[in-house]
C-alpha cells in the first residue's frame, strides 16, 4: 500500500485544501509557474492530470522532467527552464496557475508584477489562480527593512514582502475577485505567510 507521501508528495495543504473542494478538476490545464522541484505535482502528474510547469532552475527542472518521466510518461517535455514572468505559454492556455512561494522571491515591485503579470496572461479566463507567499500581516515590526518592500525575515531570509493592502489592490487591478478570503498563517519565530487565491473574470 503506498503511503500518503508517495501519493502526494509534499503538496502544500492550502493547495490540496483546493483540490478537496474541485477547484482542481479532471480535464483542467495546469501550469506551475516556479514549481522547483515539484514538490506540489506529484498527485497531479499520478493522476493524469495536464500539468506544465517552468523554473529558473535548471537542475529543479531536471529533476520534474524525471519525476514526469516516472509518474507521467511522455510530459517530460512539459517542464521547461524559463522565469514566471516569461514562461512562453500562449495566453488563456492554462485553467489553474499555482505560484506557490515564488512572489516574494521577487527582487523589486517591478519585477513582482512582472511575475504577476506573466502568470494572469497564461490564465484562461474563468481561470483559478493560487499563490501563497510572504507577507507583513500580523508580523508588523518585526522584521529589518531593507529597500522598498523588501525585509530580511526573523528566519535570516530577505524577502519582498505584501501586505492586506496591497493584495486588494491589486487584485482590483486585475480584475479579478477573491475566490477565498485572503488566509495568514503566521510562522513562529520565522515569517507570516499568506494565501492568495483568485478567479479570473470571465
Amino acid at each position: 500500500m503506498e503511503s500518503l507521501e508517495e501519493l502526494f508528495g509534499g503538496i502544500d495543504i492550502y493547495l490540496f485544501d483546493q483540490l478537496l473542494r474541485g477547484r482542481i478538476a479532471a480535464g483542467h490545464r495546469i501550469v506551475d509557474a516556479g514549481c522547483g522541484f515539484g514538490r506540489n505535482l506529484v498527485y497531479l502528474l499520478r493522476s493524469g492530470y495536464e500539468v506544465y510547469g517552468v523554473d529558473t532552475d535548471p537542475e529543479a527542472v531536471a529533476y520534474v522532467r524525471r519525476t514526469a518521466a516516472t509518474l507521467a510518461p511522455g510530459r517530460e517535455a512539459n517542464f521547461r527552464v524559463a522565469p514566471v514572468e516569461a514562461m512562453g505559454f500562449p495566453d488563456a492556455f492554462a485553467d489553474v496557475v499555482i505560484c506557490n512561494t515564488v512572489l516574494h522571491l521577487a527582487r523589486d515591485e517591478e519585477q513582482f508584477r512582472a511575475m504577476l503579470s506573466g502568470c494572469w496572461r497564461v490564465l484562461k479566463p474563468g481561470g483559478l489562480f493560487f499563490s501563497r507567499l510572504a507577507s507583513l500581516e500580523g508580523m508588523e515590526g518585526r522584521f529589518q527593512h531593507v529597500a522598498g518592500r523588501r525585509y530580511v525575515l526573523l528566519d535570516g531570509t530577505e524577502r519582498f514582502l505584501v501586505d492586506e493592502k496591497m493584495l486588494m489592490e491589486m487584485t482590483a487591478e486585475l480584475g479579478a475577485r477573491l475566490a477565498d478570503p485572503l488566509k495568514t498563517t503566521i510562522v513562529h519565530g520565522q515569517r507570516s505567510m499568506t494565501t492568495w487565491v483568485l478567479r479570473k473574470n470571465e
